[in-house]
């Protein structure tokens, strides 16, 4: 007797988001003996050049599957969502998001090193698809696609004015990109790294950054955290680069949770977007709230957890937070999920009001 398998069972058999394919490169990565070539082969998902592209939206009537009429979750609340295609092959990867003051215009990255561009469209409170978007590859310091060095994984993203920062995850590096000069056409500089982020583990590495802005203590300090690079204590690594008091901290890890991404709030709070997957539970989602003013040298922070969402509801890889005010004094919260590539995943775009 033949049998299907829905999309959700699958989900339950795919570790931490990860497809079958990207699975497999993980092992060659891991098991491979031959030093890497000087020119990495093509990848089939990568930007090559700077293109328009149309992406589909599919809206999304609730968040929950179980109840449908169910509006709060936690700290926050459902306003709208869209499942995300593209007929262009490298639309997907999603792995981090900033928008504009307004939440209108964003800057993606795929973990291919592809940027993404444009704007989200609404009618009303609710999004109801994407326009103006354009492709196009990252540059490193050589003004090539960083795609060419065997650079990918590009899995963090922060904004501080034109200033643009990516973290890339598998080689511990982070990039800063002045859009001042040739908006994504512009090539990447290396920023310095404490020792330790350097030794992060393979394919654990650094995936969320934030930038402390004018007004806070800690102004103009870039915040990375890993994903899971464990300290003696089995507590997640995290760096304080630049400002005055640089240095290694720690944030404390529950319940098998890894973190994904983050976003400072205009109060001053650090909201942390975590996942864990297991294969009796599944996939499940959290937000955590921890105080900026408790990230310092030395410190193990910690918050409460403000949201969670299980297959129950419409989730998938969430890799991407952020955070804008509207006129109306509302702070909305988008996520986006990582579908990396796969037949059984999907690129969501979420939103929520955070109600205080």
């Amino acid at each position: 007797m033949r049998s299907f398998i829905g999309r959700r069972r699958l989900l339950q058999y795919a570790a931490a988001g990860l497809s079958l394919a990207a699975a497999s490169s993980v092992v060659r990565a891991q098991t491979a003996v031959q030093p890497r070539p000087k020119q990495a082969p093509p990848d089939e998902y990568a930007v090559s050049s700077a293109v328009s592209i149309d992406v589909n939206a599919r809206p999304i009537a609730s968040f929950d599957t179980r109840d449908r009429s169910r509006l709060r979750f936690g700290a926050l609340e459902f306003r709208s969502g869209l499942i995300l295609t593209s007929r262009f092959r490298g639309f997907g990867g999603l792995s981090g998001l900033r928008l504009d003051a307004k939440g209108e215009r964003f800057i993606a990255i795929s973990d291919k090193g592809g940027w993404f561009t444009g704007r989200i469209v609404y009618k009303g409170r609710e999004m109801t698809g994407l326009d103006d978007v354009e492709a196009a590859p990252m540059l490193g310091p050589d003004g090539k696609p960083i795609t060419a060095r065997g650079w990918f994984d590009t899995e963090a993203l922060a904004l501080d004015g034109s200033l643009v920062y990516v973290a890339i995850e598998r080689v511990n590096q982070i990039l800063r990109f002045d859009f001042a000069k040739g908006f994504t056409r512009a090539p990447g500089e290396l920023v310095q790294l404490p020792p330790g982020a350097r030794k992060l583990p393979f394919n654990k590495g650094i995936e969320a950054l934030v930038i402390v802005p004018k007004g806070q203590p800690m102004a103009g300090t870039l915040i990375a955290i890993s994903e899971r690079g464990l300290d003696a204590r089995g507590n997640i690594a995290a760096f304080v680069i630049g400002g005055k008091t640089p240095g290694l901290f720690s944030v404390r890890r529950s319940e098998d949770f890894d973190v994904s991404d983050a976003v400072l709030l205009p109060s001053g709070d650090l909201l942390l977007l975590e996942r864990k997957f297991s294969w009796l539970g599944g996939i499940g989602i959290r937000i955590r709230r921890i105080p900026l003013a408790s990230i310092a040298p030395g410190a193990v922070v910690d918050g409460p957890s403000i949201f969670s969402a299980d297959l129950g509801n419409e989730v998938d890889n969430m890799e991407c937070i952020d955070a804008h005010v509207t006129p109306e004094g509302e702070t909305v919260l988008t996520l986006v999920s990582d579908d990396n590539f796969s037949l059984i995943q999907r690129n969501l775009l979420l939103q929520f009001t955070l109600v205080e």
